[in-house]
């Protein structure tokens, strides 16, 4: 059984009611490196742009990056 993820009804940064939970495509850059996280589900508040992201939402991100993957042994020899 799935635990339902936790609401969020108003914006930690600036107190905003209008903050709403929304997935679309997260597009960063790491060392000139662009790379997209597909379908993310965060927060995000209209009012101060202000972004929050669950457990799940970061282990998404984590995976994506490059910042973490790690070098293969091959590659640093």
């Amino acid at each position: 059984m799935k635990t339902p993820k936790p609401a969020i009804t108003s914006c930690p940064t600036c107190g905003s009611p209008r903050i709403r939970r929304v997935c679309r495509d997260l597009q960063r850059t790491y060392h000139n490196q662009p790379y997209v996280v597909p379908r993310l589900e965060f927060f995000e508040c209209p009012a101060c742009g202000e972004r929050v992201y669950d457990r799940e939402a970061m282990r998404k991100i984590a995976a994506a990056s490059p910042a973490y993957h790690k070098p293969s042994r091959a590659a640093a020899r």
